[in-house]
């Protein structure tokens, strides 16, 4: 870690240097500019722990050399005990500040919930884990806006789609990626019978434009009439989009805007994000190839949390947690799951960056 820090120090004093250059264009100057930006924090932090150290060592030194000083040693032993928690605290600081961020951290999200196994009682598991993640972004004060649903008439869902608009927003809800299972006695069930449902849920940072471009010539689009409700509601115009993706075979659509227009910039935000977690799958397979925890790993093929109602517990089976106040998951407290999977992915990144070596 030392050695890291000594090599950020030097790097943040070259740029420093290089901008006193009176040659520096000023494209440069920006670029420049903008690392030394990021960097500083860690410098600074860097800078404090040294000195922390140094004051310890100072305050050792003291203690084992002064033998006449009763009133000298004292003030050294509480320097010591003042500053080996605060390095402490220091050193897990800097720790998660070298840690690799995930760019996409910041984005917002699109999550797409899915009915599994189990029929109509997986696709009221669906709506159930949809009014979970509402109740949760409504904690953090983000905005939720259903893109497409297929609703049933027992008030679940076979497919929503949902886009999570928040500062942090997938640096939370990636870890919900993956096959969510639930056991209880459906309300149908006349004989008490515990049923066993799965959902899946999918959860995509938005991507820019810029960043997946698709041509035209890919992509097939069909317009029709939106479904739902008759009477007054009902779509006279055919404003519902399908969107056709050739290479991936991927369809996508959108019903819930006004105007054709709208549902097919959504149905391309939908196709754009998944086209980019694809590839961010690709890129993370290969340079995390000898990483073996399924944690931040988007791997969906495998149950990741059972949600048991007779024992009135929530599992997270990747890190094995387990929670006994299920109704509190259910309505949406579920930051405990999230801060313990990222505590651990933190701790898989920097072993597998060597940063816990001092």
């Amino acid at each position: 870690m030392l050695d890291k820090l000594q090599a950020i120090e030097e790097r943040y004093e070259q740029l420093g240097n290089e901008l006193l250059d009176p040659t520096i264009n000023y494209q440069r100057v920006a670029e420049v500019n903008k690392e030394r930006v990021d960097l500083e924090p860690l410098v600074l932090k860097a800078r404090e722990y040294r000195q922390a150290m140094k004051s310890l060592d100072e305050a050792k030194v003291i203690i084992i050399d002064t033998e006449n000083d009763a009133e000298l040693v004292t003030l050294a032993k509480a320097d010591v005990e003042d500053l080996t928690p605060k390095i402490e605290t220091l050193e897990k600081e800097i720790k998660g500040m070298l840690v690799p961020k995930d760019p996409r951290d910041d984005k917002n999200v699109i999550v797409e919930i899915r009915a599994g196994a189990g029929g109509d009682e997986a696709a009221i598991f669906a709506a159930d884990l949809f009014r979970m993640y509402t109740r949760y972004a409504e904690e953090k004060r983000w905005k939720i806006e259903i893109m497409s649903e297929n609703a049933i008439g027992v008030g679940g869902y076979k497919e929503v789609i949902f886009e999570v608009k928040g500062k942090g927003a997938y640096s939370k809800l990636k870890y919900e990626s993956g096959v969510h299972r639930v056991q209880r006695v459906p309300a149908t069930e006349s004989q008490g019978r515990i049923h066993t449902s799965t959902a899946t849920v999918t959860v995509l940072a938005e991507v820019d434009d810029v960043e997946i471009d698709i041509p035209e010539s890919d992509i097939t689009i069909e317009v029709y009439r939106s479904s739902g409700a008759g009477g007054q509601n009902v779509q006279k115009n055919s404003t519902a989009v399908r969107l056709y993706h050739k290479p991936t075979g991927m369809i996508v659509t959108c019903q819930d805007e006004r105007s054709q227009l709208q549902n097919k910039l959504r149905a391309l935000s939908i196709l754009r994000a998944r086209l980019y977690e694809i590839e961010e799958q690709k890129r993370r397979e290969e340079l995390e190839a000898d990483r073996r925890s399924q944690v931040g790993s988007g791997d969906r093929s495998e149950k990741i949390r059972t949600y048991n109602y007779p024992q009135n517990r929530v599992t997270d089976h990747r890190i094995g947690y387990s929670s006994y106040n299920l109704p509190g998951v259910m309505d949406g407290a579920i930051d405990q799951f999230i801060e313990e999977l990222s505590t651990q992915d933190e701790a898989d990144k920097l072993a597998a960056s060597g940063v816990d070596d001092q």
